[in-house]
């Protein structure tokens, strides 16, 4: 039997590889780094995280996010285990050491039989002979590949800008002035509810740090990138400020669940949190700092934050341009190339957004590969399930949408939701019978849909037989 091929060592092509592998079928990984670098990556490990440290929630039972993590648990993901042995502190989120997750998951393809890892570029269409093949190439696909596929499937591609956050050295952050505290001392994985370094200000310091963020001077766009959409999940911090002088404090920067441990009868007007990014716990990550400052103003603004006049930056932040495909439009519900149905699409490529969404998507590329392979049914998770749900909104979630004008809508990426997922009734009373109201109501139904989902997604499970699926 000939391989399958995985074009793409992200974390949806790692993911894929898994699954297929784990499956008892050979598959080829290929992967271009170092071969042929990107703007973005600065290894040529799998699975490099690049935009943040972040799988966001680790809550199943009141989060999307946290759903979809405790999905990807149950099919025995390669990513979710990795993240879970290489955590770090961050609240009621899963946050990883970038490096020692990184190393887990290329340690792991690398000493697995049934992997072969091709570091070469795959420039145009994979060749005839390639029976099947999964595409994972990510927002960063090489131009020569992303020029065949949309040739291929007569459509063309969007794109959008995705923005980095800066990462800080920790012994240059003032202790005299920030404190660790999780927002509503909230304790995550492996947190203890002061897990994030906080920077206070003033209203007269807020005032002046977004008169800073308007004057900075940002990065020149190439030709080809003016009237690109950004994606409004990772704005730069200066397009935020541009939209509203209060937009940053009602975001990333709202005071919140926060008391300052130097002065807690003094309410903070805006705070500034930054993140732990590695086990040592010598890099933090700046929360929701994503920007296209040039790197000199990057320094003289962000110094501006008390706590970090002395910062050393172990990395300022980025811009780079983002592809992916019209998915409703050229892609079938197997995620295949209506095309060529030999090629099937998974990760950012197909407009899903996020590290866990990514994972999912290979996942699930994955295990439809192994199914077709075997030639059993290809049966989707329900759009119950969020696995099921992200799927949904790839394959045919914004085809008949409009702006209510008559225009067609447009499709555009997307972080897991609990939006996606069909309504639910919400609970009107709690298990003791008093009426719920306002956020109480909102979280019963949260739970009511978590609930739901994870009883579906069993059903599924059981259905297509994942572990009978490793033992043919």
């Amino acid at each position: 039997m000939s391989p399958i091929h995985v074009i793409g060592g992200g974390l949806a092509g790692s993911e894929a590889t898994w699954q297929i592998a784990q499956a008892g079928l050979d598959v080829v990984l290929h992967e271009m780094r170092p071969v042929r670098e990107t703007d973005a990556h600065r290894t040529d490990g799998l699975a490099e995280l690049v935009c943040s440290n972040s799988f966001r929630s680790d809550d199943s039972d009141h989060n999307a996010v946290g759903l979809i993590h405790h999905e990807l648990r149950q099919l025995g993901s390669l990513v979710m285990a990795c993240a879970d042995r290489h955590q770090v502190p961050a609240g009621s989120a899963l946050a990883v050491d970038r490096d020692g997750f990184s190393a887990a998951v290329t340690a792991a393809l690398s000493e697995h039989p049934k992997v072969t890892i091709e570091r070469t570029e795959v420039a145009g269409l994979p060749p005839e002979d390639w029976q099947k093949v999964i595409v994972a190439t990510g927002p960063l696909t090489s131009p020569a590949l992303s020029r065949a596929i949309l040739e291929k499937s007569g459509e063309d591609a969007l794109a959008f800008f995705d923005a980095i956050a800066p990462i800080v050295h920790f012994d240059s952050v003032d202790l005299s002035k920030a404190w660790f505290q999780s927002r509503y001392d909230k304790v995550g994985p492996g947190g203890t509810g002061k897990d994030y370094l906080n920077c206070p200000m003033n209203k007269d310091q807020y005032e002046a740090f977004i008169d800073a963020l308007l004057a900075g001077e940002t990065a020149d766009f190439k030709e080809w990138e003016d009237n690109t959409p950004y994606f409004d999940g990772c704005l730069p911090i200066e397009v935020m400020a541009a939209r509203g002088r209060e937009t940053l404090r009602h975001g990333p920067m709202k005071p919140m669940g926060l008391t300052n441990a130097h002065n807690p009868d003094v309410k903070a007007y805006a705070v500034v949190q930054l993140r732990q990014d590695n086990a040592l716990g010598t890099l933090y990550n700046m929360v929701g700092f994503q920007t296209k400052l040039k790197y000199g103003a990057q320094a003289d603004i962000f110094r501006m934050i008390p706590g970090l006049e002395n910062a050393r930056f172990a990395r300022l932040g980025g811009l780079h341009r983002n592809t992916f495909l019209n998915s409703p439009r050229v892609l079938d519900a197997t995620l295949r190339l209506q095309a060529d149905p030999r090629l099937r699409f998974a990760g950012q490529i197909t407009g899903c957004e996020g590290y866990v969404e990514s994972a999912s998507v290979g996942c699930l590329a994955g295990l439809f590969t192994v199914l077709e392979t075997r030639g059993r049914e290809i049966v989707a998770p329900p759009e119950t399930t969020a696995m099921g749900a992200l799927l949904g909104h790839i394959t045919g979630g914004h085809i008949m949408r409009d702006d209510g004008a008559g225009n067609p809508g447009s499709f555009q990426p997307m972080n897991v939701n609990f939006g996606l997922f069909p309504p639910i009734e919400a609970p009107s009373r709690d298990e003791d019978g008093k009426r719920l109201k306002g956020k109480e109501k909102a979280r019963a139904k949260k739970l009511a849909m978590t609930r739901r989902a994870k009883a579906d997604f069993a059903d599924w499970q059981a259905q297509i037989g994942v572990e009978s699926i490793a033992a043919e």
